[in-house]
């Protein structure tokens, strides 16, 4: 075993020490998903920042960028920084108040029963798709510092982030992503430093990226409604995700949940900063890469000193861990509460505990088939946030600010959206296909909402 393998193994066997350390301390299911509703700004912040900054910034837009310039950086990490800003000037405060435990409660409270098993059911897979995400990426960390093939590092990957997970809960991935989101910062702040010195400092390697490279639209071909597909997917399809929803109902005030979004959403932008850059100026520092998204662990082995390396590898897949770790949990936290524990008749907090931590075994083992079979990160990251997030989106800004329609305004939206993203997505191949669910899911809200009206009134007219 090589020295830098050695201190990744090291890192993560640290990781699944605080997990279980944490572990023991769990005693409710608001305490394994929920932290016990008690993070303060400074955890909260971190929590936010490292949960959305996982691999697909590092590993998947360094990529992205490296093979199309700027502009393949709309989602990540421009979008989803947007999308974290946004949800702390609106929506963080009205959603903690609610005293929800998962985002699903809302469709419960506010439409139905059957509409609440309906949003999971669009809920879950996102998040699975997600944990897919950071498990490739994973593995492509592991395979960039070994000599296993990308597919056994994937394996080795699964394997621990689910071992990880099932026994940690919230409040030990909040522990983690505030050690590991100090240490990824200062490791990008390193080596963009060391990377600009080697090039003749910041001047001259901003000097060596072609303008049409920092064109943040495209080249001007692409259509105006594509430019907006692109940038919607990630800043209304991941708004209200369980695992930025989670955050959020973990803080122990709405001041706070609120200050959270706003720091993490910033802070996301400066140290996303960091991979565009790498991916602007890789091609000129590594051509002709078979695969892009090896391009940031390259430059670190390249750039780093050993020791070095070893704490900036041992911080991204931290930083990894956490987002496995939050979607696995979110997914989990889904199905249990608002699915098996309602069926089952489960009381207890120890038996709700059980069921959330065989939910994140099975969907764990769910996320490792997917990132074997996907074609790269950043694909599975966008896959994830456009499944089931117009209708999603639609539902949940009506049903959270209006008194506009009842269950079946909602659960036809939702059925609707879904319908018309995987027709327009994946039998009509429309390069718009998030902004046809988005209205498609508009419009079919509206539409039962009037009708929900006039047979409402209709029938207080002849009650009376």
């Amino acid at each position: 075993m090589n020295v830098v393998l050695f201190g990744i193994v090291a890192y993560i066997l640290l990781q699944l020490l605080i997990g279980m350390l944490v572990s023991r301390h769990i005693a409710s299911e608001d305490d394994y998903l929920l932290a016990g509703r008690r993070l303060g700004i400074k955890l909260g912040t971190f929590t936010v920042f490292a949960t959305w900054f996982g691999a697909e910034t590092c590993i998947g837009a360094a990529g992205s960028i490296y093979r199309s310039g700027l502009s393949g950086g709309s989602a990540d990490p421009f979008g989803y920084a947007a999308c974290l800003l946004l949800m702390g000037l609106f929506f963080a405060v009205p959603l903690w108040k609610r005293k929800l435990t998962t985002l699903a409660d809302l469709f419960r409270i506010r439409y139905s029963p059957k509409v609440e098993r309906l949003a999971v059911l669009m809920l879950a897979p996102t998040s699975i798709m997600w944990a897919a995400a950071q498990v490739r990426a994973f593995g492509q960390v592991i395979s960039a510092s070994s000599d296993f093939e990308v597919d056994v590092a994937i394996t080795i990957a699964a394997a621990v982030v689910i071992v990880y997970t099932v026994y940690g809960g919230l409040f030990a991935d909040v522990i983690t992503d505030l050690i590991q989101g100090i240490a990824l910062l200062i490791g990008l702040a390193v080596l963009f430093y060391l990377v600009t010195s080697a090039n003749g400092g910041l001047g001259a390697s901003f000097s060596m990226i072609e303008p049409s490279r920092l064109r943040l639209f495209g080249d001007g071909e692409k259509p105006l409604l594509e430019i907006i597909e692109t940038w919607m997917i990630p800043i209304s399809g991941s708004l209200f995700a369980q695992e930025l929803c989670a955050r959020i109902l973990a803080s122990r005030s709405h001041h706070v949940a609120r200050a959270s979004c706003l720091a993490g959403g910033g802070l996301y932008l400066l140290a996303g900063s960091v991979p565009v850059f790498i991916g602007l100026l890789g091609i000129h520092l590594l051509p002709g890469l078979e695969n892009p998204e090896q391009i940031l662990p390259r430059l670190a082995q390249q750039h780093l000193s050993t020791f070095a390396y070893v704490l900036f590898a041992g911080a991204l897949i931290s930083a990894i861990l956490s987002t496995v770790d939050s979607a696995l949990l979110a997914a989990s936290a889904l199905v249990s509460h608002n699915l098996v524990i309602p069926l089952t008749g489960t009381v207890s907090e120890s038996g709700k505990v059980r069921i959330a931590r065989a939910g994140v075994l099975i969907f764990g083992i769910v996320a490792y088939v997917l990132a074997l079979h996907a074609e790269g990160v950043y694909a599975l990251v966008e896959e994830a946030s456009a499944f089931g997030g117009a209708p999603i989106f639609v539902v949940v800004l009506l049903g959270l600010f209006t008194h506009i329609g009842h269950a079946k305004s909602a659960a036809s939206a939702m059925i609707v959206g879904m319908i018309a993203w995987l027709v327009s997505s994946h039998v009509l191949d429309l390069a718009i296909p998030y902004l046809v669910s988005l209205a498609a899911s508009l419009v079919a809200y509206l539409l039962v909402a009037v009708w929900e009206s006039r047979t409402l009134n209709a029938a207080a007219e002849a009650s009376t």
